[in-house]
């Protein structure tokens, strides 16, 4: 089966199956890097090679997801299940908390994550990428915009990405192929509840 997009190129239905998704959930509510995550367990069921950088979180954070997907990565490495999984968490915590030097060094490090991604991205290194909290160093300006959808624009191949983080830029969103936006209805954090184990890591 052949269709014919409005550009005027015929793509077969397998054609369309393997086109590279850009995807960004965004917006206020809860769930944008757990549909990130979900995402890449599927992806991780593809035998796809997964990569994930942590533009906030520091290397110390160690979450739920951080947790399973090192367990599959050796999973993988051990039986073949699955595919292989890369993970970085680059940032130094909560970036509203922080002043000063601690602000500099989260741009320096969220700097250096964007060129290792882009060079990843350009050697087609992995199948699927989860840039969560990549939003962030965006909106800080601490990342050049112009750049950043360059370099996804012309990834080669069928390399997927998936972005998280509030307030995504509108140029951003133009460029995706999935846009998702969390509305916050209701939030326990509103009134001055912790975040709980299993819930929010």
């Amino acid at each position: 089966m052949t269709i014919t997009p409005g550009c005027g190129h015929a793509l077969t239905t397998r054609q369309r199956r393997r086109q590279p998704a850009l995807i960004v959930n965004t917006g206020d509510g809860k769930g944008k890097s757990t549909a990130a995550f979900g995402t890449a367990l599927r992806a991780w069921h593809q035998g796809w090679s997964i990569a994930v950088f942590q533009f906030i979180k520091s290397p110390d954070w160690r979450s739920g997801e951080r947790e399973v997907f090192e367990r599959l990565d050796r999973l993988h490495r051990e039986s073949g299940v699955g595919g292989p999984v890369s993970w970085q968490a680059v940032g130094a915590g909560r970036t509203a908390t922080r002043k000063g030097s601690d602000r500099e060094e989260q741009a320096r490090a969220a700097t250096a994550a964007w060129a290792e991604v882009r060079r990843r991205l350009a050697a087609q290194q992995h199948d699927f990428y989860v840039l969560d909290e990549f939003t962030y160093p965006l909106s800080y300006q601490w990342l050049d915009l112009d750049d950043v959808l360059a370099a996804l624009a012309g990834r080669p191949g069928t390399q997927h990405v998936v972005i998280t983080g509030r307030r995504a830029p509108q140029p951003l969103l133009d460029a995706a192929t999935t846009v998702t936006e969390m509305t916050k209805v209701k939030h326990p954090f509103d009134d001055g509840q912790k975040g709980q184990a299993g819930i929010e890591w």
